[in-house]
């Protein structure tokens, strides 16, 4: 299994389309955490989320461990069969979605130009500039 860690950047929630039940996360380039890329996280197919406006510490997007997984089904109805789609968003921490399979795209933001964002449906992808992208799991 795959887990996606970028610790010790700043996240924020950046939209959620509910027509499409999908949920972005992303971290700017910035100064304080000496950072140069844009990194941005999508879940579609939201079912439920438990999420903090800002992740100061970073992501650690995992798989939720069997424990967690019976904590957060008994608390919140969450059903069996969603236990594979049950997605931890820190290390020690209680966010969580429970969503199909994430997706992450990492860009230079120097290299990006006009581009405000890597999940933009009307830009090309892959773009035209150097860029990383992956699932988790």
């Amino acid at each position: 299994m795959t887990d996606f860690i970028r610790e010790g950047r700043l996240f924020r929630v950046t939209g959620f389309l509910p027509s499409h039940r999908q949920l972005f996360l992303a971290s700017e380039a910035t100064l304080v955490d000496r950072t140069t890329t844009l990194v941005e996280v999508s879940f579609g197919h939201v079912e439920l989320m438990f999420l903090k406006p800002f992740y100061r510490n970073g992501l650690h997007i995992r798989r939720a461990t069997a424990a967690e997984f019976g904590v957060l089904s008994e608390r919140h109805g969450i059903p069996a069969e969603d236990a594979a789609y049950t997605w931890m968003l820190e290390r020690d921490g209680d966010g969580f979605v429970v969503a199909g399979r994430p997706s992450w795209r990492e860009a230079e933001y120097a290299l990006m130009g006009e581009r405000e964002s890597l999940y933009n449906p009307r830009e090309p992808w892959p773009p035209d500039f150097p860029a990383r992208s992956g699932h988790v799991g």
